[in-house]
């Protein structure tokens, strides 16, 4: 078993079940990315370049971006917790997944990782 497989199943629910839909949701829409096991999370990278990681702290999971720039349409949605380049999607249930909303911010991050992060 991997890293990312022994970090998944040792989470207690509903973490795991969290972890198991957001894992879903990006491969399905992203295909091409690659899992790995970096920070002691599971991180998606996207031509080799870090796309997003999935965090379970203090009682939920977070969806988290690398973000030097702004997702217009989708802000609202995003946490920042005193981090100046890192927001994230928090979900404390599998039902807080807004499927919408996720796969929208993760095609603005899509796109400026085709952009090469130019603002």
């Amino acid at each position: 078993m991997n890293p990312v497989e022994q970090y998944i199943l040792r989470q207690q629910e509903p973490f795991k079940s969290i972890l198991f839909q957001l894992q879903i949701v990006i491969e399905s829409e992203y295909p091409e990315v690659d899992l790995k096991y970096k920070w002691k999370i599971p991180y998606y990278y996207l031509h080799e370049k870090p796309f997003c990681f999935l965090n379970v702290t203090k009682g939920y999971v977070d969806v988290g971006f690398w973000m030097p720039y702004s997702i217009t349409d989708f802000e609202d949605y995003l946490i920042r917790d005193n981090r100046k380049v890192m927001k994230s999607l928090r979900y404390f249930t599998v039902e807080d997944i807004d499927q919408t909303v996720l796969v929208n911010v993760l095609k603005e991050v899509h796109k400026h990782y085709q952009k090469g992060f130019k603002k």
